[in-house]
């Protein structure tokens, strides 16, 4: 589930659609949680094999935790990519705001961290854009990553959370304990792999 301060925006015919903040999300904001109505598709599923529907998922599926593919049922499968996302995905399975965005910002996340064994060419208007991802990304840009979330999770109690009713007990227990203690946090580097 796509925070709900978001909105499905046309961006141009080369990148299709977009999501866009419609009020300002603040640094440490959780702007995407997997939902129980999420489309979950196991590596036996026929679906894999039908032709009408394998293009859509290979364009909008990521990988959870267990290797399944994930389809939102929401606007949270047109983000898109950069090389310099706002949010982040955490080991916590949620993405996460790592810096404030502004209203009418485009919302961008990086897919080295939800994608597995994919290389695909990336459009990313920044001049130092990657050009093309690899799975190897993760390793070499892992730890910058992990600094982004770990100063975002800092500020996760100090920010309204709409789609905290999403968050398991457990899942916020080990935040906190993050917050607290330093200890418990899930680098990107075993995320999904």
């Amino acid at each position: 589930m796509i925070h709900p301060d978001t909105k499905l925006q046309w961006i141009n015919s080369q990148i299709g659609y977009g999501v866009f903040a419609t009020a300002v999300i603040p640094q440490g904001t959780v702007v995407y949680v997997q939902d129980p109505l999420e489309i979950v598709i196991k590596d036996d599923s026929p679906l894999l094999h039908d032709p009408n529907c394998l293009s859509h998922i290979e364009k909008y599926a990521y990988f959870d935790e267990d290797g399944s593919r994930v389809i939102s049922w929401d606007i949270a499968k047109y983000v898109n990519h950069c090389c310099h996302s706002n949010t982040l995905s955490t080991g916590y399975g949620f993405e996460i705001a790592v810096r404030d965005i502004q209203p009418g910002e485009e919302i961008t996340d990086e897919y080295a961290l939800f994608t597995i064994g994919l290389t695909f060419p990336l459009v990313c208007h920044y001049s130092d854009c990657r050009r093309v991802f690899k799975s190897e990304d993760r390793l070499e840009y892992g730890h910058s990553w992990d600094e982004q979330i770990q100063t975002a999770l800092r500020r996760f109690p100090m920010v309204p959370q709409p789609l905290g009713p999403m968050i398991s007990a457990d899942i916020i227990d080990k935040v906190s304990t993050f917050i607290n203690t330093g200890a418990a946090y899930k680098p990107v580097q075993v995320v999904r792999q």
